[in-house]
């Protein structure tokens, strides 16, 4: 059953990061929501963390062996329920019950299904930090798992093959993990170009920045600004070398178009590749621009590249 539940964790620590995909700039030149891929993301999650609730429950009815009473050779079994329940609730319960907590999938359905509820705005500012600080929790509570694992098994990888395949899993996740927030980032970086324009005076475009969302397009004088205003401010930031926008390290997903509601398998597949070839080269490639918060991604990039290379590098040899 330990394997049931360390499969969860990690198709949790894959699924979350597609909320990433969420935000899309759509053919109206807006950033909007993928409704469609919001739901099946949602609905994944919340599969996947009724598994793992099933592991919470049975935590509070496990019974273990005192620790106290090893030191004479043989250990006493605890079948108490309020000794198990209280054990549980002071080691791993804060972690499960923060991981476990539905708020990507509120996020998301109260944008869904609220008329007046949150806009496009609000809503990927809102998944952007919920998906992160969840994250963590997610990723550790692996931990408890695969120690649950070795105590049950004797041994939690047989063979060398084994653990290198095991390895390789981690290094493949954390490229789709970067691949996910370097997707974000692009449409993060594409809408500080449409507001460095729209909000700019000296631009004299008269620009409502409100219209750069999809849900605000419902206003009476959204027609008038398409027409005189709009064009102005997405010829500047379309990417290519003609733009005087540096977009650095976003250009090449500008480009290829992968920002665009369309085939979500393409997209997957492409920020996945990109996430796994800089992890592999260790960000050699990049050519960023001096924008700061880029400029730490891609650090963020090389050191994660290291890191990973050398636990599976040094873990390969001791299996």
């Amino acid at each position: 059953m330990n394997w049931v539940f360390f499969s969860s964790c990690l198709f949790a620590v894959a699924v979350d990061p597609l909320f990433f995909f969420l935000p899309i700039i759509n053919d109206s030149n807006c950033i909007g929501i993928d409704k469609k891929l919001a739901v099946t993301s949602t609905i994944i999650r919340t599969v996947i963390d009724f598994v793992y609730l099933i592991r919470v429950c049975l935590q509070f009815r496990t019974a273990y062996v005192a620790p106290s009473s090893r030191v004479f050779g043989t250990g006493e079994l605890v079948i108490d329920p309020m000794l198990i329940a209280k054990r549980y609730i002071k080691s791993y319960f804060a972690m499960d019950f923060v991981a476990l907590l539905p708020l990507p999938q509120i996020v998301v359905w109260r944008y869904l299904h609220i008329p007046d509820g949150p806009d496009v705005l609000t809503t990927k500012t809102a998944l952007v930090w919920v998906v992160l600080i969840q994250y963590i929790p997610r990723l550790l509570r692996i931990f408890p798992v695969i120690t649950d694992l070795k105590r049950t098994a004797g041994v939690f990888i047989e063979t060398a093959w084994a653990g290198a395949a095991y390895y390789l899993l981690w290094f493949m996740l954390a490229g789709h993990n970067v691949g996910t927030l370097w997707y974000f980032l692009t449409i993060e970086r594409e809408d500080d170009c449409w507001h460095l324009y729209c909000d700019d005076p000296n631009f004299g475009l008269g620009c409502n920045s409100s219209y750069l969302y999809c849900n605000n397009h419902h206003h009476g004088s959204y027609d008038s600004w398409l027409t005189n205003n709009s064009a102005q401010v997405f010829n500047m930031c379309n990417g290519g070398q003609d733009n005087p926008f540096n977009f650095g390290i976003y250009e090449q997903a500008l480009v290829s178009k992968i920002l665009s509601p369309g085939n979500f398998i393409s997209k997957l597949c492409y920020c996945f590749w990109w996430g796994l070839q800089n992890l592999s080269t260790l960000g050699q490639g990049l050519l960023t621009s001096t924008y700061p918060g880029e400029v730490l991604f891609s650090i963020a990039i090389c050191v994660l590249g290291l890191i990973l290379f050398a636990l599976l590098i040094g873990n390969m040899q001791v299996e």
